[in-house]
């Protein structure tokens, strides 16, 4: 039987073995996950990894085609997502991870600590950016069903970031919280 560490003792590892840091920076369309976690990973000297892309071809032509994914859709690619964070550690991943359940396999599945980040904002400035964006071709269905799919997480589960920060700033506020010792969203203890 695997031994079970407690969440302190997950959150220990992840602030004193740099090598074993696994963080995701998850948030809807247009929070900015991409733009925070490659400049989070520069900063942190570590692997980036976009987590849309290592989207299957069928959702990329679903998404394409203006069509939600359902949980069937997602489940392969959160497995796909959590071999990341275990084969490429340390590495920051950019993942919506909108639902508890879907964050909660993403760590199993991960065999590890991971750390999550929320790049929190409201549907009013997630809407401006996307509008906003040179390339805008998300359609407007999807970013609906992002925010029907969102359960947010709470301060204990993940740092919470708002978006209406820089970039500049939003990693310099996670950069202090790692620093500080202060840590979320672990991998439960073992219970078999």
């Amino acid at each position: 039987m695997p031994k079970a560490f407690s969440p302190s003792d997950l959150a220990a590892l992840i602030l004193t073995s740099p090598h074993n840091r696994r963080i995701v920076i998850m948030g809807v369309s247009g929070s900015g996950k991409t733009a925070v976690g490659k400049a989070l990973a520069r900063a942190l000297g570590i692997l980036f990894r976009d987590g849309a892309d290592l989207h299957p071809a069928s959702n990329v032509a679903k998404m394409r085609a203006g069509e939600p994914l359902s949980d069937d859709d997602r489940w392969g690619w959160l497995e796909l997502v959590a071999n990341s964070l275990r084969r490429d550690a340390p590495v920051v991943n950019a993942c919506s991870a909108l639902r508890a359940a879907y964050r909660s396999h993403i760590r199993v599945a991960a065999g590890t600590a991971v750390q999550f980040v929320y790049l929190s904002g409201t549907r009013d400035v997630i809407d401006k950016r996307i509008a906003a964006r040179q390339q805008n071709n998300l359609p407007q269905g999807l970013i609906d069903s992002q925010f029907e799919r969102l359960e947010p997480p709470s301060a204990a589960e993940a740092m919470i970031v708002p978006i209406t920060l820089t970039v500049a700033q939003q990693v310099a506020m996670i950069l202090e919280i790692l620093s500080a010792g202060a840590t979320s969203s672990t991998l439960p203890a073992a219970t078999h």
